[in-house]
């Protein structure tokens, strides 16, 4: 009974994610002969000078070189050439820009993290201080991340900070802001009694918060947390474009925009979704780990 209950729970979880798994795929099929075929037409087709018909369209829309949109199975080859073709050191190698990308993320991650978490403490405790900075936090975050990134790069540079630094801040930006709004109101979540049990057994502000404020924070603070470090991740690719950084999954994108190589595009999207995809699984872990320690003490 039990083996036939875990095998329809595993049919459930993975029957929905391979039929919309399947419905993507023949949908991406579908986009890339419709919008290569002209090309295929005018490039592969008539300048062979011989007579074709919809396979031929068929097989030529969906093995060009330079496709507009490459078809699932060009990605998937330019992926697994980019990580076995070339030493990971190589800046053909995917794995290079993640290693690149990744760090900066992390140290944004941090930085963001730890910026929201002072942010919230400093809200919950002042209300002169929420009335001052809530709107202002929230105003930030309506500036595009594209028109924030030259400027923050361009006086950062003036200042003396190069490399990773400038774009981990960009990378902060985007981290601290649901870090600090799900913070503040995890940080009052507490009932009145428990407030006022704090009060009664004289506990000092700082007592109140590492014994009841943070602890009853936690849910708020981990979905935050994978919601922060997904943005990270975006901000740290975006910090990469007007640098003219020459590692990292924005600099793979850019340098194959540069190019017109649609296949190192597709490749390095892939690469980043795992990456992000990696990274919220690593956050969630910990997040299991965590809970499950506070539910049993």
């Amino acid at each position: 009974m039990a083996t036939t209950t875990k095998a329809t729970s595993l049919r459930d979880r993975v029957l929905p994610v391979a039929v919309m798994l399947l419905a993507i795929t023949l949908i991406w099929y579908g986009g890339a002969w419709a919008m290569n075929a002209q090309g295929a037409i005018e490039r592969v087709l008539t300048p062979a000078g011989n007579p074709w018909n919809w396979q031929d369209l068929l097989s030529a829309s969906l093995s060009m070189e330079r496709p507009v949109l490459p078809a699932p199975h060009q990605v998937a080859l330019d992926f697994w050439s980019s990580l076995v073709d070339w030493p990971i050191d190589s800046p053909r190698n995917l794995l290079f820009h993640v290693a690149v990308t990744g760090q900066t993320t992390l140290v944004g991650f941090v930085l963001g993290t730890f910026l929201g978490l002072v942010l919230s403490v400093v809200i919950v405790h002042s209300n002169t201080l929420e009335k001052a900075l809530l709107p202002w936090i929230v105003a930030s975050q309506t500036v595009p991340v594209l028109a924030i990134a030259p400027i923050v790069l361009v006086i950062l540079g003036s200042l003396g900070f190069e490399g990773l630094a400038p774009k981990a801040v960009i990378a902060m930006y985007l981290c601290f802001f649901p870090v600090t709004v799900a913070m503040v109101q995890g940080l009052r979540s507490p009932q009145v009694i428990e407030t006022e049990m704090m009060h009664t057994y004289a506990a000092t502000r700082w007592q109140a918060l590492w014994l009841l404020r943070l602890p009853a924070a936690l849910p708020f603070l981990f979905p935050a947390l994978r919601v922060g470090i997904a943005a990270g991740l975006v901000g740290a690719m975006v910090a990469e474009l007007p640098t003219g950084a020459v590692a990292g999954l924005g600099a793979r994108l850019l340098t194959g925009s540069y190019y017109g190589n649609t296949l190192a595009i597709w490749s390095a999207l892939v690469m980043s979704a795992l990456l992000g995809l990696a990274l919220t699984m690593a956050v969630a872990t910990v997040e299991r780990l965590a809970l499950r320690h506070r539910s049993q003490a």
